[in-house]
C-alpha cells in the first residue's frame, strides 16, 4: 500500500521543510487539521471541584493556555492572586509567558527544562514548605509530576483549568487518508465523536508522545509507527522512515 495522503492531528507548523522533504521524496502530501481546541473551564466548572486559590502559596505551570485560563478565571471569582505567589513552570517559555500577567520578578517565578524532575528540582528544600497547586488541563496527565511530588512529601493538590473541546471534523472524508497522526488523548475522542462508526483498516496510524499510545489502544486503533525514538525524534522523520522500509 502506498502513502499519499496524511492528515496530522494540529495545527501546521511555521517551518513546513522536514514535512516538504517527505513529499519530495515520497510524493505523500500532508494536511494538517486540528482535531480539539483548549478552552478554559467556566466559573462554575471550576467551582465543582472546591478549589481555594487562596490556599495555595505556589503554583506550578506546564502550558500558556492553563496560565490565561488560571488568571481569567481568578477575575472573574474576584480573587486577588497575592504578591507573595510564587511559580514554578516547566520552562522558561512558559515562564516568561507570565509577563502578560504579573510582574515579572525572578525571586517568585522559576522554571525547569521541561521534566517534572527539573521541576521538583526547583523546590528544594529551600521552597519544601508551600503548599503547590498543580495547575493542569483536563486533557493532560500529571502522573508524572505528582508521583515525584509524592515522594519528596511535597504538600500539594491538582487543579483543571482548561479543557479540550472536540473540532468539527465532519466535513473530511476521513477513509480518503492513508495515514492518520495523533498526538493527544483528545486527538482520539474527537475521532469517535466525528466519525463513531470509525474502522481503521487499511489506514497507518502515527502516534507521537506517550500520553497518546494508551487512548489509541483503548480505542482499538492499530499503531503503525511510534515517535519520538533516538533514530526520529520529529513526526516527518518517524514517517520518513517508515515509507523507507515499504520501498
Amino acid at each position: 500500500m502506498s502513502i499519499q495522503k496524511i492528515l496530522v492531528s494540529q495545527t501546521a507548523p511555521r517551518v513546513l521543510t522536514q514535512y516538504q522533504a517527505v513529499t519530495e521524496k515520497f510524493g505523500a502530501q500532508f494536511e494538517f487539521r486540528p482535531f480539539f481546541m483548549i478552552e478554559p473551564l467556566t466559573s462554575r466548572e471550576f467551582r465543582a471541584q472546591r478549589i481555594n486559590l487562596l490556599d495555595y502559596t505556589a503554583i506550578i505551570f506546564s502550558s500558556r493556555h492553563v496560565i490565561d485560563a488560571f488568571f481569567s478565571l481568578a477575575e472573574e471569582l474576584r480573587v486577588k492572586i497575592p504578591e507573595t505567589m510564587k511559580y514554578f513552570c516547566t520552562t522558561e517559555a512558559v515562564a516568561m509567558y507570565l509577563q502578560k500577567h504579573i510582574v515579572y520578578r525572578k525571586r517568585k517565578i522559576f522554571y525547569g527544562t521541561g521534566t517534572p524532575e527539573s521541576v521538583v528540582g526547583l523546590i528544594g528544600p529551600k521552597h519544601k514548605g508551600e503548599k503547590f497547586l498543580v495547575a493542569m488541563s483536563d486533557s493532560s496527565s500529571s502522573a508524572a509530576l505528582t508521583t515525584l511530588l509524592d515522594a519528596h512529601k511535597l504538600d500539594y493538590s491538582t487543579g483543571v483549568f482548561v479543557k479540550p473541546v472536540s473540532q468539527d471534523l465532519k466535513d473530511l472524508n476521513i477513509k480518503d487518508y492513508d495515514m492518520i497522526v495523533f498526538y493527544n488523548p483528545a486527538d482520539v475522542k474527537s475521532l469517535q465523536e466525528n466519525f463513531p462508526s470509525f474502522e481503521q483498516g487499511d489506514i497507518k496510524m502515527v502516534s507521537y508522545g506517550r500520553s497518546i499510545v494508551k487512548a489509541m489502544e483503548e480505542a482499538g486503533l492499530r499503531i503503525d509507527v511510534k515517535a519520538p525514538s533516538p533514530e526520529a525524534p520529529s513526526v516527518a522523520r518517524a514517517i520518513e522512515l517508515y515509507l523507507e522500509s515499504l520501498s
